[in-house]
């Protein structure tokens, strides 16, 4: 909104906000970017070539996915679906046309990383291990990650072994150690972690994007940008699990509409749809 308007002020009315309210937003979004996003001229604030990059690419995604659910907001009484951000826009967003096409149920998306109470949705997908009281689970993919950098980043060097990341900024996350611990090798003493700890995988595959350093990430998730070349993973080495994506139902819930669309779930990740 601050890129379309030009102005904090503008944005802070169209947003129903007060300006210093959207001024600490965005101060708040460059500290975590690393780079300045606006020029502030006065009253006025002019968008950096790459906050105009930025914003389009955001506004893009988000639209996309208005567009696949508006397409899907059929009935009065849709599905429930509460699941992560990441693997909503990654990875069920561009599959959900299949599950149209097959006649599947209206459905709304709740995103959200906390698993909320039961009777606010029908169905849930949490990482974790599962095990929660009064659900049922189904396994959909393990949580996979590998190390990802910008190609300028990695630039002439070779990665030959995991302790040779020390010679770059790591972006924090917590499966780092298990990561290593997956490659025989413990954490090597000298790594050098970035000051922000971006809370989102979105966030982190932006900051490895930009070369701010080596993101640990899903190459599942993060298929397109490895593909594009945006993104590099110069070690085979992938820890899959101990985490599971898991579909989660209430214990007891046979309702049509909420099991076709776990069965239809199992079956995109290609697993076993147990009843």
């Amino acid at each position: 909104m601050c890129v379309r308007t030009g102005s904090f002020a503008a944005a802070a009315e169209r947003l129903a906000l007060s300006p210093a309210a959207v001024s600490l937003r965005i101060r708040t979004l460059e500290a975590e970017l690393g780079q300045p996003l606006f020029l502030r001229l006065g009253r006025k604030a002019v968008p950096t070539p790459e906050a105009v990059t930025l914003a389009h690419s955001v506004r893009t995604a988000l639209d996309d996915i208005a567009a696949a659910l508006d397409s899907f907001q059929a009935g009065s009484a849709p599905l429930r679906v509460s699941l992560p951000p990441t693997f909503a826009a990654r990875w069920l967003a561009p599959r959900l046309p299949d599950y149209r096409a097959k006649g599947g149920h209206a459905i709304a998306l709740d995103i959200s990383s906390d698993l909320r109470e039961p009777d606010q949705f029908d169905l849930a997908i949490r990482t974790g291990r599962g095990g929660w009281d009064g659900l049922e689970e189904w396994p959909l993919l393990p949580v996979d990650a590998t190390p990802m950098l910008a190609p300028a980043l990695l630039g002439s060097r070779r990665l030959a072994a995991p302790g040779d990341l020390a010679a770059f900024d790591l972006l924090p996350h917590p499966d780092w150690v298990h990561w290593f611990a997956h490659c025989g090798t413990g954490m090597p003493p000298d790594l050098r972690f970035a000051a922000v700890d971006y809370s989102l995988f979105e966030l982190i595959a932006q900051a490895a994007v930009r070369g701010q350093g080596v993101g640990l990430l899903s190459p599942t998730l993060f298929a397109a940008e490895l593909a594009d070349g945006v993104l590099v993973a110069p070690f085979a080495s992938v820890v899959r699990g101990p985490d599971w994506y898991l579909a989660v139902m209430r214990k007891g819930d046979q309702r049509p509409g909420p099991q076709a669309f776990r069965r239809w779930l199992c079956g995109q990740a290609g697993v076993a749809s147990t009843d």
